[in-house]
């Protein structure tokens, strides 16, 4: 039985640098010779291999400043910290497929390396501007999650959120250290053919273009869209010259080859038709019975016929108050709708009604224009904000959904998965389950935010923000679905699995000089004794590359809670006591119920290490499991 430590890679987030060095190794073996620490790069040997086109020049054409080394490793070190799962801050906990994270957005790109690298369709953020007014925080090259509690008051250590003006000789460079890893790490997280949207004002469009150049590759730039905000000057603009009106949101592709950005629809063709049906195409629901002038049996006597509903009832054309109707279509017509599956029967109060489904127009597609005028500007952002959330909780210049929704109708399907890991208020959350309300989709969210305080004691901090309005967005739109008379359609999900960045659960050695006696015995238990078996079950997930939102199944075998994760993958018996006795029962049990889930793959079976009572205990388990084809069995 292999057990885990906290430097096991099974205890890591993914390790890039390594991972990077055997892609390049498996490219060009020759390159590589032995160097102090390990494995070095011949840079002679990979300039004779692909030409001049390798630099080990500081002249060479690009953005460089102070920090973007120490940056760009900062991206490449493994995250110390692990996702806490926080269920009764959630929505729909065991059934959404959304998340929540609340953290420094560096350590949980980092911490999702594994489970959802590749994976990500779309990545939209609105980061901080740096205008001077909103803060950029330090990064913390030896502990990054120390600095991060430090920084957001969850420990004591005196650091502080400040803001960063534009008087620190440092102004861009700041600023630069913390978006470069950050890009970094969120590109690895796109699919080939994803694509990420970045909101930005003139004070950092030109250092960014050149970062996302640099990360991304010039050859992937998309567009440089112009977003109009406003359309008259704000109070805090009289006397100047010149007036903003607008912002820029830069378009960068994972591969250009790769993504296939979808044309835009006429508007007044996505107004009329507000659904689409599994093969794309625009469609409505129209009722069978005809409405308004010439409504009647009368007028049209060959369009009163019976048509049978779900449950057997006859079925005519009689209006709510009585009289006798007609329908709109004849029954060969109505039988031919219905053979293609574009009929629907939807149960009323009253009765049964039917509807059938017309199809749009095959109107042109046309491209997306760079300049944005059509969506709203920041007065309606914030009036949408303030209905949904009330008056008294502040947000300073949220985005409005409406504009995202157009980046998601540019660059999705139903079924994608979307990325902020600036969420602010929440506001790509709300485009999110808006859009898949209206079109069906089952595209997921996963909003990552700092806890930056706010001065609201009901909701303290921005993620607490973000998760409320999350919250209110998805009873709105399902009172709406319930009270809409003429839609009725599989409510989406509008859940979410809410975590937050802490330490990880298994303890590294760190003895006390003073008390070197107590350190030895206080680490004879490498899982941290204050944290919970669903605490270290996540951490599992994230270091063994699972996704967050994976099914989980509990079971009581031989006396002891075993977690089946992934309909199997991961086997999980967290118990702090397995006695000798148990070991065969234990292990005929997990095998018998691994044997019924059939898990496409292989089976990680996990184990708290100071659970077993003697090396007995875990040898005889261990050994049972292999014969039943369990061969990765670890203990923590």
């Amino acid at each position: 039985m292999q057990k885990i430590d906290a430097t096991s890679p099974e205890a890591q987030s993914a390790d890039i640098r390594a991972e990077n060095i055997a892609k390049l190794r498996a490219l060009f073996p020759e390159v590589f010779t032995e160097g102090k620490d390990g494995a070095a790069i011949n840079v002679d040997v990979l300039k004779g291999l692909v030409g001049e086109v390798v630099a080990d020049s500081d002249e060479k054409y690009g953005l460089n400043w102070h920090g973007k080394r120490r940056a760009r490793q900062l991206a490449l070190m493994p995250s110390t910290g692990t996702l806490r799962p926080c269920p009764d801050e959630s929505v729909d906990w065991d059934t959404t497929q959304n998340l929540m994270i609340e953290g420094d957005n560096l350590e949980v790109l980092k911490l999702l390396q594994k489970s959802y690298a590749g994976k990500v369709k779309l990545i939209y953020i609105d980061p901080p501007y740096n205008t001077g007014k909103d803060f950029v925080y330090p990064d913390n090259f030896q502990d990054s999650i120390k600095n991060y509690l430090e920084l957001t008051g969850q420990i004591e250590g005196g650091a502080k959120i400040t803001s960063n003006t534009d008087a620190s000789g440092r102004f861009h460079t700041d600023w630069l250290n913390m978006m470069y890893p950050r890009l970094s790490l969120a590109r690895n997280l796109l699919k080939s053919e994803g694509v990420i949207f970045i909101s930005i004002d003139d004070n950092e469009v030109a250092d960014l273009r050149k970062v996302c150049d640099d990360i991304f590759g010039e050859e992937n730039f998309v567009a440089s869209l112009i977003w109009q905000k406003m359309d008259s000057p704000s109070r805090n603009e009289a006397g100047r010259a010149v007036t903003e009106y607008h912002d820029y949101i830069l378009v960068y592709a994972k591969s250009r080859d790769a993504v296939r950005l979808k044309r835009k629809r006429k508007e007044e063709i996505l107004a009329a038709y507000p659904l689409t049906l599994a093969d794309g195409r625009l469609a409505r629901r129209r009722q069978l019975r005809k409405n308004g002038k010439n409504a009647r049996r009368e007028d049209r006597p060959t369009l009163w016929f019976k048509l049978t509903a779900p449950d057997g009832t006859e079925v005519f054309p009689i209006a709510p108050e009585g009289w006798e109707g007609r329908w709109v279509l004849s029954p060969d017509t109505w039988a031919e709708r219905e053979k293609a599956g574009l009929t629907e029967w939807i149960e009323r109060e009253y009765g049964w009604v039917p509807y059938y489904i017309e199809i749009a127009p095959d109107e042109p597609m046309v491209p997306w224009p760079t300049l944005w005028t059509d969506v709203d500007q920041n007065r309606q952002a914030k009036a949408r904000f303030t209905e949904l959330m009330g008056g008294g909780v502040e947000f300073d210049n949220p985005k409005p959904p409406n504009l995202i929704r157009q980046m998601l109708l540019m660059s999705t399907e139903p079924g994608d998965l979307v990325l902020d890991f600036f969420a602010g208020s929440g506001t790509t959350g709300e485009a999110v389950v808006a859009l898949n309300g209206q079109d069906g989709g089952n595209r997921r969210f996963v909003l990552v935010q700092l806890p930056e305080s706010t001065s609201n004691a009901q909701l303290p901090t921005i993620a607490a923000i973000c998760r409320e309005r999350v919250r209110r967005v998805g009873k709105e739109m399902l009172q709406q679905m319930s009270q809409a008379d003429d839609i009725e359609s599989d409510a989406p999900d509008v859940g979410f699995r809410a975590f937050r960045l802490d330490r990880s659960n298994i303890s590294r050695w760190a003895p006390s000089r003073d008390d070197l006696v107590k350190s030895i015995f206080d680490h004879l238990e490498h899982i941290d004794a204050s944290r919970s078996d669903e605490d270290v079950l996540y951490e599992l997930l994230l270091k063994l590359g699972l996704d967050l939102c994976v099914p989980i199944e509990h079971k009581s075998i031989a006396g002891k809670q075993v977690h089946s994760v992934g309909g199997g993958v991961l086997m999980a018996c967290l118990d702090t006591s397995i006695a000798a006795a148990d070991a065969e029962p234990l292990a005929q049990g997990i095998a018998a119920w691994r044997k019924e889930l059939a898990p496409a793959g292989d089976c990680t079976c996990v184990f708290r290490d100071s659970a077993f009572a003697d090396d007995v205990a875990k040898s005889n388990l261990a050994a049972i499991l292999e014969q039943h084809g369990i061969a990765k069995v670890r203990s923590l």
